[in-house]
């Protein structure tokens, strides 16, 4: 049993989409900084996906050739709302999501990341696809889509019955902050002129061992105090604000022998050598407790809170995130 950590390529996205660093650049990243594993959005750095060129395929396949990080986790959507004037049947549903789980096994995948809010309906039949390619697939459980989520529910719900190692989750730790992220905080005030007294008032949740969905009533209406200080300005923050969740690790006790995959999210490295926002070394010294067997990805966010005038530090943060994870991994794990 062992923790092992990865990183996303969605956390380079700005690196990738300016043209600073090709794929190939971002693989020589990750073996510069001793990164054993990666996750990618095939769709975001693969053209063509779900049925790349003979072309795309060969390259990937030269890149691979020389990579010494291995292929860990395909992250896919399942757009239901494809056309104007109808969402996807089911059959087209489970159709999309098996041309997926071929392209992760040719690519050398066996793990998809399907992204929150997808249909319980499809497990079932995805199943023997799983099975045949040999790729599981995985619900993310995301803030603002988490536990408490029916569409949430009602796919952990299915994926117990059916109880196959080929079905479970991937948990993103935006879950379990200790803090709203500084950067989003900052990004806010400074750049949108959002009120320092509303973000002040969310802050306040954290303080108190709470988080940001206790602004809201059960129908998601602000609460009185912070409707009487909001304006149309300060919607963008508010409506986010609550995104950070601060839930206790024990909610995963349930889950965890489905769990196959995190999503370490990462806002802002500090100079200490932590993540502003969440514990990192509660998290690792838990699922080691727990005899989790598996990868953690660095997910890097902070990307979208970048300050103008400042330059962008996706390597820069993404490398001193994975300090923090290989220290304390060989910390924890001896």
């Amino acid at each position: 049993m062992a923790i092992k950590n990865a990183v996303s390529l969605y956390s380079l996205q700005d690196e990738f989409m300016n043209g600073r660093m090709s794929l190939e650049d971002i693989m020589a990243f990750l073996d510069e900084n001793e990164v054993p594993g990666f996750e990618i959005l095939p769709d975001q750095m693969l053209h063509g996906t779900p049925n790349p060129t003979e072309e795309t395929l060969a390259e990937w396949d030269r890149i691979m050739a020389k990579t010494k990080s291995k292929p860990v986790c395909a992250d896919v959507f399942l757009n239901t709302n494809l056309y104007n004037n109808r969402e996807l049947t089911q059959k087209e549903c489970v159709d999309l999501l098996i041309e997926e789980i071929k392209l992760a096994n040719r690519l050398g995948f066996k793990l998809i990341r399907l992204v929150s809010m997808v249909p319980a309906f499809v497990i079932e039949p995805l199943l023997p696809y799983a099975e045949k390619y040999d790729v599981t697939i995985a619900l993310e459980i995301h803030a603002g889509m988490s536990f408490n989520e029916p569409e949430t529910a009602e796919f952990i719900k299915e994926m117990k019955r059916v109880n196959s190692p080929y079905c479970g989750l991937v948990v993103d730790t935006g879950i379990f902050c200790d803090r709203i992220p500084r950067v989003f905080c900052e990004f806010n005030k400074q750049v949108l002129g959002v009120n320092p007294d509303v973000i002040d008032y969310f802050n306040a949740f954290f303080d108190k061992g709470l988080d940001g969905t206790h602004a809201f009533d059960e129908n998601h209406n602000m609460q009185p105090e912070l409707a009487a200080m909001a304006e149309p300005k300060d919607m963008p923050f508010i409506m986010l604000a609550d995104g950070y969740e601060n839930t206790p690790l024990t909610v995963l006790d349930d889950v965890m022998p489905y769990i196959k995959h995190f999503h370490f999210k990462l806002w802002e490295m500090t100079e200490e050598g932590i993540e502003y926002s969440i514990d990192y070394k509660k998290i690792l010294q838990y699922l080691h407790d727990k005899g989790y067997d598996g990868y953690v990805a660095t997910e890097y966010e902070g990307n979208r809170w970048i300050l103008p005038g400042n330059p962008m530090v996706e390597k820069e943060q993404v490398a001193a995130h994975q300090k923090l994870l290989r220290e304390a991994i060989a910390e924890i794990e001896g």
